[in-house]
């Protein structure tokens, strides 16, 4: 067996006993970090030869403005193009076939993440390919001519959902001034007439290494990775600047009032009445207890046997009643999705307000509940680390929403929610706080049950 010199072994071992803070990290799971300020992510897994490499950068929608809205997920687009070392598109697919590449990337609010699958036996190509996409694109003029409408095809496919009116007026109005922040998808006009400049400018301002984190995957060796990694990345010259410092994101105006936020629309292609309801939540800058309680709350609604299912769908008072927060640095949504029984429909709303009145009793749930949703919870999240491919997507959005030692402590954290912490939780957060509630009809539905105000209906 070949051995790695006693320096190099050193080296090592001390970048990774550095990173590594949580106890609750999986065993198989190694970190470290170059000078440079490039976070590295190994986790192991020999059980089939394959290597998954991903880089996540923070950046997404909470980074643009209005000029800038759905620019982050074209450059993720723009990733898979020509490059310094790659430079057209047709030899980059050609390199995808020689190394038999299944290549993706997604876009959130506040994460951007490249990742790709190849046989482990080409870690060393597979990283370089990684290091030439992140580090140089060209963003050629007619790749983005072809590329822009691509991209604002994908919007226009989430227009013809027929919810799509309801969530747009609802997320508009939950987030105001600064809707684009949360709206990762874009503005039709800013992506078909999107530059390289613009392109160029997004790279200046987050794709440095000291603002990313590269994750490597499966039948590997941690040192081996840290080594070539050192190789590649170790010269990618570091910001030198917290560029969220440098262009701050700003602070979402707390929802006020409540007659303009309630509102009712109308859609020829709705099928089914739909409600949304929106509260500013909790975020992990702020309130990072907060976040994990409101996982927990909401899986408890979420079972069959919970007072919130029997009293609204069990009943026949809903076809659907569901409940979900997001976590996130900068406000995480609670919201509510409802879809009212037609047959049941002028009750339906006041049944759902009476729910919301006994979220913070103290019989809403039993302690056995409790205690299910957050073994199934946990299950769930051990369930998530099967799939190593998948498992380092969610590594990197905990990574960029949170921290990674909030993602490894979760399950122990959440097994230290109470019944006080929810009803806390939801007194601080949803019981008679202002929120941002849509309803969608269609013309005949609204004509048939002569809605116009929404208030009415909880009445």
């Amino acid at each position: 067996m070949k051995k790695t010199p006693l320096f190099l072994s050193l080296m090592l071992l001390t970048l990774t006993a550095s990173a590594q803070k949580s106890p609750n990290k999986p065993s198989n799971i190694f970190l470290s970090k170059l000078p440079n300020g490039l976070e590295l992510l190994v986790l192991e897994d020999h059980s089939v030869p394959l290597v998954t490499i991903e880089m996540a950068v923070r950046n997404g929608s909470y980074t643009e403005d209005d000029e800038f809205n759905g620019l982050s997920h074209l450059y993720e687009h723009m990733f898979f193009k020509a490059n310094k070392d790659i430079p057209s598109q047709e030899r980059y697919l050609e390199r995808v076939q020689e190394l038999g590449i299944s290549f993706n990337g997604t876009t959130s609010q506040e994460r951007v993440n490249y990742f790709f699958t190849l046989g482990s036996k080409d870690l060393a190509n597979g990283l370089q390919f990684m290091n030439s996409a992140i580090r140089y694109p060209l963003f050629l003029q007619e790749e983005m001519k072809r590329e822009n409408p691509v991209v604002d095809g994908e919007f226009q496919r989430a227009e013809s959902n027929p919810a799509w009116a309801l969530f747009e007026k609802v997320n508009r109005k939950t987030w105001g001034a600064h809707y684009s922040r949360k709206n990762p998808i874009g503005d039709h006009d800013i992506i078909l007439t999107a530059t390289p400049e613009k392109m160029r400018i997004i790279k200046d301002k987050y794709y440095y290494p000291d603002n990313s984190i590269l994750m490597v995957a499966g039948d590997v060796k941690h040192e081996d990775v840290f080594k070539k990694a050192k190789e590649l990345f170790g010269d990618w010259k570091a910001a030198g600047f917290d560029p969220f410092q440098r262009w701050p994101i700003p602070e979402f105006a707390p929802l006020k009032g409540k007659d303009s936020l309630h509102f009712v629309t109308t859609s020829a292609n709705a099928r089914v009445p739909m409600l949304l309801q929106v509260w500013h939540g909790p975020d992990t800058r702020n309130d990072l207890k907060a976040t994990l309680v409101a996982d927990v709350f909401s899986y408890i609604l979420t079972q069959k046997n919970s007072k919130f299912q029997k009293n609204l769908v069990d009943s026949g008072y809903a076809l659907n009643a569901g409940i979900n927060y997001g976590t996130q640095k900068f406000v995480g949504p609670i919201q509510i999705f409802y879809v009212p029984n037609p047959a049941k429909f002028v009750g339906a709303f006041k049944a759902l307000q009476a729910q919301i009145d006994q979220f913070d009793s103290d019989d809403y749930f039993s302690d056995e509940q409790l205690e299910t949703s957050k073994i199934k919870l946990a299950n769930s999240e051990k369930f998530g680390m099967e799939a190593t491919t998948d498992y380092i997507h969610t590594l990197s959005f905990w990574w960029a929403s949170a921290s990674l030692d909030y993602y490894f402590d979760y399950i122990s954290e959440l097994n230290k929610v109470s019944r006080k912490d929810i009803q806390d939780y939801v007194r601080k957060y949803i019981k008679n706080q202002p929120n941002v509630a849509g309803l969608l009809l269609s013309p005949d539905m609204q004509k048939q049950w002569q809605v116009t105000d929404l208030d009415a209906l909880y009445r």
